[in-house]
């Protein structure tokens, strides 16, 4: 009987020793996977996004490209993240635009069909369109935020895009 209870001990701590064991790698992965994207693609991934976490679904990273003259920054979305619905407001001028620079991701405006992102794909957003980006659910995805100088521009952050929305995508 005393055999048996240790016999059972022993499997039951290398069984949990495994499944650490095991819970500890797939987060190495993950963190393995950001480090082999970011090997992919020429801008620098930057930091988390922790300024604007609020307004995102899921992990995002930000790396200031330039800040003077043209703002411009490398966005990074990890899997299945994305932005809030938001609008980028403007009395004139103004806007945002996007260019992809690796992985997959979509863009859609509201009432309008997603559109795919990839390498070298631009959407022009003008003003005042209520709109989201983010990456596919199967990819990371970068893409340069542009911002388009206007007069009394602003960011208004609305809902969050739903997960039967974004499971639409493909």
């Amino acid at each position: 009987m005393k055999k048996i209870f240790l016999l059972t001990l022993a499997i039951l701590f290398l069984t949990s020793n495994l499944c650490f064991a095991f819970s500890f790698k797939k987060k190495e992965d993950k963190m393995q996977t950001l480090q082999d994207y970011s090997k992919t693609i020429m801008f620098p991934v930057g930091n988390t996004n922790d300024a604007y976490a609020k307004y995102f679904i899921g992990q995002s990273y930000i790396a200031p490209v330039s800040t003077e003259q043209v703002k411009i920054y490398n966005v990074t979305f990890e899997p299945k993240c994305r932005n809030n619905w938001h609008i980028h407001k403007a009395k004139s001028g103004g806007g945002q635009m996007l260019i992809a620079v690796g992985g997959r991701g979509y863009y859609q405006e509201w009432g309008k069909e997603p559109i795919e992102m990839k390498p070298g794909d631009v959407i022009n957003i003008p003003a005042n369109v209520k709109h989201w980006h983010g990456a596919a659910p199967d990819s990371w995805f970068s893409h340069l935020a542009v911002e388009v100088d206007g007069v009394e521009i602003s960011n208004e952050w609305l809902e969050p895009v739903t997960d039967e929305e974004y499971s639409k995508l493909k």
